[in-house]
């Protein structure tokens, strides 16, 4: 029982922390990977750098966007879930 008692903080800590810390990375990491293959031809998105286009082209990992200067490929990890979610509700 005192062996116990020794390591309960360390345990309550390692508690704490996969509550607060790795569950929700976890949770946002499988988000972004349902959003990443629910995008299809036509989505209108924005990057994490701030490239606003449109999907004209997908692959298994890249896609093709068309933006007013042009046509960019770029991953589909480079798209940014938070803010083409906002685009589509504006």
């Amino acid at each position: 029982m005192q062996d116990l008692m020794k390591f309960a903080p360390y345990l309550l800590m390692f508690v704490v922390l996969y509550f607060f810390m790795i569950r929700p990375q976890q949770k946002r990491v499988k988000n972004e990977k349902e959003f990443e293959s629910s995008l299809k031809v036509g989505d209108k998105i924005i990057t994490k750098s701030g490239f606003h286009g449109k999907i004209v082209e997908l692959a298994d990992t890249s896609a093709v966007i068309e933006t007013m200067s042009g046509k960019l490929k770029i991953e589909r990890s480079a798209i940014s879930m938070e803010m083409s979610a906002a685009l589509k509700k504006a």
